[in-house]
């Protein structure tokens, strides 16, 4: 999901390039005012080429959670009481594509996209979208939607549990830990789940 601004905000479902034989890599992403470089990786626990899988974005004024099969693998809360910019000035559409990222998207760059394997495809399956209309110009909640409603302002101790468990087994990369990028962790690393 993407604004149209230079200080856009963007929401990310990625699937980085893949070597065969090791495990795919699906990176999100979270963009506020115009700053990204929220990146969080995992190495997913099934081959999404073999079937279709559910990927979600629950987006609303308290949080950002980005789910795979019904399993929460990334919150991003709304710290802007922090001065942490959070995506809730713009309204966003959503994008699809298949997009070159093969100078820095497999193993570092360092593996490239084999064109004769071209036309390359994405398939959808069921797609629903539930969000307020964006003939407004600001992105300001809707009036009694579900996804403002109260069990869906934070996780529930089993939502938590799961986003732990994916953490522990299948996180590969998360910026807040990355010291060469940020020797300080950005203030909204002490204050996700």
């Amino acid at each position: 999901m993407s604004s149209e601004a230079s200080s856009h905000d963007e929401l990310d479902f990625e699937f980085l390039g893949n070597l065969p034989g090791n495990p795919y890599i699906l990176q999100t992403n979270v963009f506020a005012s115009g700053v990204g470089n929220r990146e969080q990786r995992l190495n997913v626990w099934f081959d999404p080429t073999t079937d279709f899988h559910n990927y979600s974005i629950l987006w609303n004024q308290k949080q950002i959670v980005f789910w795979v099969d019904s399993i929460p693998i990334r919150v991003f809360q709304n710290n802007e009481a922090a001065g942490v910019p959070y995506p809730n000035e713009r309204p966003m559409k959503i994008i699809s594509s298949l997009y070159n990222g093969e100078d820095w998207a497999t193993d570092g760059g360092r593996v490239k996209i084999d064109w004769n394997y071209a036309p390359f495809i994405a398939s959808y399956q069921s797609f629903e979208v539930n969000a307020c209309s964006g003939a407004s110009e600001s992105s300001s909640p809707c009036a009694n939607d579900w996804w403002d409603q109260s069990e869906f302002q934070s996780l529930n101790q089993q939502q938590l549990s799961q986003l732990n468990r994916v953490r522990k087994n299948y996180m590969i990369y998360d910026y807040c830990h990355d010291a060469s990028r940020f020797p300080a962790p950005p203030p909204e690393c002490a204050l996700n789940p």
